[in-house]
C-alpha cells in the first residue's frame, strides 16, 4: 500500500477540522458539506481505512512528533 506524505496527512487533517469545526459552528452551506465528505474521502483513501473516525487516528499517528513508543494497543491484547 502506497502511504501519503505525512505533510498531505497533516494538511488534510486540519482541513478536516477546520471544516467540522464550521458545521459545528452551524454553518449549512452545502458546499462545507461537500468540501468536508470529500476531505474525509481523501483522508480515508490516504490512509487505507474506510471510515473517519479510522483514517483520523491513522493520519495523526503519522504525522511528525505522533508518540511511535505508545504501545498501549497492544498491551490490550495480551
Amino acid at each position: 500500500m502506497l502511504l501519503a506524505h505525512p505533510a498531505v496527512l497533516d494538511d488534510l487533517v486540519r482541513r478536516y477540522t477546520a471544516l467540522e469545526r464550521e458545521l459545528m459552528a452551524g454553518h449549512t452551506d452545502p458546499s462545507i458539506q461537500q468540501k468536508l465528505a470529500d476531505v474525509a474521502y481523501t483522508l480515508c483513501v490516504s490512509t487505507g481505512t474506510r471510515d473517519i473516525d479510522a483514517a483520523l487516528v491513522a493520519a495523526r499517528h503519522r504525522l511528525p512528533g505522533a508518540r511511535t513508543e505508545d504501545d498501549s494497543a497492544l498491551n490490550a491484547v495480551t
